[in-house]
């Protein structure tokens, strides 16, 4: 009985497993099945679904029954869906029950031309994704499978998809083009899934990409991809609307680098951005970026027309309300001398702030303080400044080359206007001072060059960038360097600043041999009229910037001027000087034909009792209502004006020859009347002009004519005033 029991176990375990593999591999094959599958699926309107033998088989991972079939005929809405396999999934308790209930539908594609899914997307509610498929997508290959899972009553509870898409060529967006892209997918009704993404976007090659998105009440989007990026002249010459629209890629000419990039973006159940997060790092191993005008400053020589980075590592986030960008590598304005440097940029709400931190290798010159780095020497420059609407603040501006250091702080700017500052250090060969801004500005420092002072404040343009200082203000210098080698010492100031002007001066500074400077400035206090007084034993000092007095040397300077806003009136007064040298009066001279005075001219210069200058300014016009000059030789009496543009123009008499007017003098009775005794010169002089722009002023001369009465009572008037 055991043996005949035994047997039967086996026979039965023997069934059992040739029935489970033919069910596992070949199937039983039956059309029993076909009414009941076609009617679960055609529960669906609009689906024709056509079958042939259907195979019963066992699922062994899974331990689930499922019916199969090949190659079913499905037409949706007249379009037939190129279904390669079905697999139906059926409860095998309700098959004992004589009642199959479906749990699982797993549908396999035939791959299929992805421009066959435009016909289905006729069947989609109106999109952005329907109009991109119907209008953006132009070729591609896409390969399906598709699990359905049905609850107990048989109504849908979920879905899976997978497969992948070869080849896809679309259009994007600002006229670029996605091309050879490749990418796997897999989604349900919460996430999607996309894997493996590679392709190309004009010059930017795509690699390891994925895309993973959370459907739920809101819809979260997470995507990391790699990017190699190529973009060249032909790139850019392309009529590609996003470069149009962005400045920066305006002005690229080629970049070259290899970028890992991480995208973040939450939507709403209507598609609208919630939140997003972008943010990339690499390396820049090559740019050129055009500047769409030269930039020229005045401390640099060369206009910079272009820059080039090289083995720049850059990282960068961008949050809709926080934006950041770290650099660090090389750069260069002629592609060839790479410096070092370092940037950080900070965008947060309406506030920017950036440090950067690079070598300088270019020349530069600082002429304020006549300070000069040649090309051959390595500076490093930081800067720290943030900008929030017309506000900008400069915390930190730190200059270093070799022990040379220039150091500002706290400088604000509003609407490009000077508003404050915290402190300044100056550290060069020729300077060594402090400017502090507390109570008061106070200026204190060892030396200061001020060979080019005059120079820079005859070039500053008329716009008072500093309107918004109102203090008082102390400056304390040892030495001074001023132009021509004069130096001044113990300088001392006392003044008082408003609306960036001053009102109020008393300064006194010592030249070598007894001599001295002295400035001070009053104001009205009924008006805003000023009154300027300048005092000097040394005048070279003060008017070398000024063609003008070219060779002028020696003498005694006094300067008076009633400043009135705008305008000014002012006397200049020079006396006993000597003029050595000077082109103008030289060429003036020789075209008189007055040797033996030109000669004088070349040795040890022509003396000059006065010179006296009565001018006004108003709105860039100077005019020179009167030039008086006074000398043993000759005398010069003239006027004239200069414009805005530079165009100066002079007319005037020069009385030369001493000797020869007394010898006419002499001349009985006519002598007499016409020529003072006292004065003993005037009958002949030189009538000249002066006219053109500056350094090509032409003069034209007549060298004979009788002298104006004018011209004779001003030298009467002035030898009276000298006894």
């Amino acid at each position: 009985m055991k043996k005949i029991f035994l047997s039967f176990s086996i026979l039965i375990t023997l069934f059992l497993i040739i029935l489970m593999t033919i069910l596992a591999t070949n199937g039983f094959e039956t059309n029993r099945f076909n009414n009941f599958v076609s009617n679960k699926l055609t529960k669906t309107k609009n689906i024709d679904l056509k079958l042939e033998k259907i195979k019963f088989k066992i699922d062994l991972q899974n331990l689930s029954l499922f019916l199969e079939t090949q190659n079913p005929i499905i037409n949706f809405r007249d379009m037939l869906i190129p279904v390669q396999n079905i697999k139906v999934y059926v409860d095998f308790v309700s098959l004992l029950k004589s009642e199959p209930k479906i749990k699982k539908i797993n549908l396999i594609l035939n791959e299929i031309n992805i421009s066959e899914l435009n016909k289905l997307s006729s069947f989609i509610k109106p999109s952005n994704f329907k109009s991109f498929l119907n209008n953006k997508v132009n070729s591609g290959k896409v390969f399906s499978e598709i699990e359905i899972f049905l609850d107990k009553e048989g109504t849908f509870d979920n879905f899976i998809t997978r497969g992948n898409i070869k080849n896809l060529n679309s259009e994007l967006f600002g006229g670029l083009n996605l091309t050879n892209t490749n990418l796997s997918y897999f989604a349900d009704k919460n996430d999607i899934l996309i894997k493996n993404i590679s392709g190309k976007v004009e010059g930017m090659k795509i690699s390891d990409g994925d895309i993973k998105i959370e459907l739920n009440d809101v819809i979260k989007l997470n995507s990391n991809f790699k990017s190699k990026i190529n973009l060249n002249n032909e790139f850019f010459n392309k009529d590609i609307q996003i470069i149009k629209k962005i400045d920066l890629l305006k002005n690229l000419e080629n970049f070259q680098g290899t970028l890992s990039n991480s995208f973040n973006v939450e939507l709403d159940n209507t598609y609208k951005i919630l939140d997003y997060n972008y943010s990339f790092s690499g390396k820049i191993k090559a740019s050129k970026i055009n500047f769409s005008k030269s930039i020229k400053y005045n401390f640099i020589k060369e206009k910079l027309d272009q820059i080039y980075l090289s083995d720049l590592k850059i990282k960068s986030s961008f949050k809709p309300k926080k934006i950041e960008v770290n650099g660090d590598g090389k750069y260069s304005f002629d592609n060839q001398d790479f410096q070092e440097v370092n940037l950080q940029k900070k965008i947060i709400d309406d506030l920017v702030n950036l440090k950067i931190n690079f070598d300088f290798k270019n020349d530069l010159y600082i002429d304020f303080i006549n300070y000069k780095k040649s090309k051959n020497s390595i500076a490093n420059i930081f800067i720290d400044f943030s900008k929030k609407n017309n506000e900008v603040r400069v915390k930190e501006i730190n200059y270093k080359n070799k022990d040379n250091v220039i150091k500002l702080n706290n400088l604000l700017f509003n609407k490009n206007t000077f508003f404050s500052f915290g402190e300044v250090l100056v550290n060069t060969p020729n300077n060594n001072f402090t400017i502090s801004n507390n109570e008061k500005i106070l200026i204190n420092g060892k030396k200061f060059d001020a060979t080019n002072l005059i120079k820079a404040f005859n070039n500053q343009s008329n716009t008072n960038k500093f309107k918004n200082i109102n203090k008082d203000i102390e400056v304390n210098f040892n030495n001074i360097q001023l132009p021509m080698s004069e130096k001044l010492q113990n300088f001392k100031l006392l003044g008082e600043i408003k609306e960036g002007k001053f009102v109020k001066i008393s300064s006194k500074g010592d030249f070598e041999k007894n001599k001295f400077l002295d400035i001070t400035m009053k104001k009205d206090k009924n008006s805003e009229r000023k009154y300027l007084e300048i005092y000097s034993d040394l005048t070279r000092p003060l008017l070398s910037e000024y063609s003008f007095f070219n060779g002028l040397s020696g003498g005694k300077l006094f300067y008076v001027s009633i400043i009135d806003k705008k305008k000014y009136n002012a006397k200049l007064t020079i006396e006993n000087f000597k003029i050595v040298n000077a082109p103008g009066v030289i060429k003036l001279l020789s075209l008189a034909d007055l040797g033996g005075l030109a000669d004088l001219a070349e040795g040890e210069g022509l003396s000059f009792d006065l010179l006296e200058i009565d001018m006004e300014k108003e709105d860039n016009f100077l005019k020179l209502n009167e030039i008086l000059a006074l000398g043993p030789s000759i005398s010069v009496l003239m006027e004239g004006y200069q414009d805005k543009s530079g165009l100066t123009s002079l007319r005037g008499t020069l009385v030369p020859a001493k000797t020869l007017n007394k010898v006419i003098s002499k001349i009985p009775v006519i002598g007499n009347i016409i020529i003072p005794k006292e004065v003993g010169e005037g009958l002949f002089g030189i009538s000249f002009k002066m006219k053109g722009p500056k350094g090509n002023i032409k003069t034209s001369i007549n060298p004979i004519r009788t002298l104006t009465p004018r011209f004779i009572q001003k030298i009467v008037d002035k030898r009276k005033e000298t006894k």
